[in-house]
This record gives structure tokens, sequence and C-alpha cells, in this order.
């Protein structure tokens, strides 16, 4: 599992935009773009999927931009990494196929990747962005 920078991006994002919003204030992409110095064409693409997902809506107009559709103690970063496109599992596994393309059987490794990748998206699960937020305030 490798989390690219479209994942990364998404994340940084949203805790930016958690951080930044106020009530229902939108927060524009133009904000974001220059507190994270990522590319608000790049933003925009990611938004889009957040957006698809649920997570966040959008307001168009003078004064629009973002916000979430929940709060931040309900949105993990499960749900952001996800929403983003990341592929959150450890194996190149073929989850359907019942036996490897290898070895034409399940292969003994298996398993192992299987109950890692569960780890790990139960751990992104567990963590929301306000969970986050308040560890970035503690360190």
């Amino acid at each position: 599992m490798r989390i690219t920078t479209r994942g990364r991006y998404a994340l940084r994002a949203s805790l930016a935009l958690a951080r930044l919003q106020d009530k229902n204030t939108p927060v524009s992409i133009g904000q974001l773009s220059e507190m994270e110095q990522i590319s608000s064409v790049f933003l925009e693409q990611i938004f889009f999927k957040l957006r698809k997902a649920g997570i966040v809506t959008s307001v168009r107009g003078p004064g629009g931009g973002f916000r979430f559709t929940r709060s931040t103690d309900k949105i993990s970063i499960y749900e952001i990494l996800d929403a983003a496109g990341e592929e959150l599992d450890v194996t190149d596994c073929d989850k359907k196929a019942k036996t490897c393309k290898i070895t034409g059987k399940r292969c003994a490794s298996h398993s192992v990747w299987e109950e890692t990748t569960k780890v790990l998206n139960d751990y992104f699960s567990k963590i929301t962005l306000d969970m986050a937020l308040k560890r970035e305030i503690e360190v």
C-alpha cells in the first residue's frame, strides 16, 4: 500500500478545511490552496471526489466554497482517503479470485496481507478529522 500525493493532499486539505470552517461559512479552494501550498486545480479535482462521496458540499458564487456535510468528529480519515480514490490495500492479490494468479492456489501469505489490510483500514476508520486536529495541538 502506498498513499499517493492525491491521498495525502486530500487529507491535508480536509484538515485545513476543518481548521478554517466556521459554522456554515464555506471555505474557498483559493484559501485552501494558499494555506496548504497545493495547486488549486488539483484541489478542485480532490474536492469533486469528496463532494461526490458526500463528505463536503459546495456553495457557488461570491463567498462560495466548500464545507463539511457532517461535523468533523463524524468524518474518518478512512473516508477521506477512500473518497480520494486511494486503494487502501497492502497486497496486489485479486480479492475476487479464489486462487493466486502466480501459484494457481490461495498462497500462504494471502491471509497475512488480508489481515494487515483490515488492521490498517480499521485504524484509519477510528481516527476522525477532529481527533487528528487535537493531536496537532498536543504535539
